[in-house]
């Protein structure tokens, strides 16, 4: 991965945790790594889990950037859930899955779009 495109995950992980802070959510773990992957954000959210995976894209042009979330994508979440949950010794009452939408355009504000329980 280039460094430019780093930096613009980066960034868009950046407002991603930001914005769902303002929602009242509750940043447990950001670039959570092990051996099998890594999640963008662990979240609480109430009683609730939530594993966030951040798309951040400059434009349109190859669709919206939840597209690059995949069935194998998904799968390996949901690996990677079972993993955390295991390791942090957490028992929520429900797990979520949600995907964070960044755009951000060469002029004009940021989009920001939240699709709750995405998968």
């Amino acid at each position: 991965m280039t460094t430019q495109r780093q930096a613009v995950g980066a960034y868009g992980e950046e407002v991603a945790a930001q914005h769902l802070q303002e929602q009242g959510l509750v940043v447990l773990d950001r670039n959570w790594r092990c051996a099998d992957g890594e999640v963008d954000l662990v979240l609480r959210d109430g009683h609730d889990i939530v594993f966030c995976e951040v798309k951040t894209r400059r434009d349109g042009r190859f669709g919206p950037p939840a597209a690059a979330v995949t069935h194998r994508k998904m799968r390996k979440l949901r690996q990677l859930a079972l993993r955390w949950l295991a390791e942090a010794a957490e028992h929520p009452r429900e797990v979520r899955f949600d995907v964070i939408e960044v755009l951000v355009p060469a002029e004009g504000a940021d989009q920001v779009t939240h699709i709750r329980a995405a998968f």
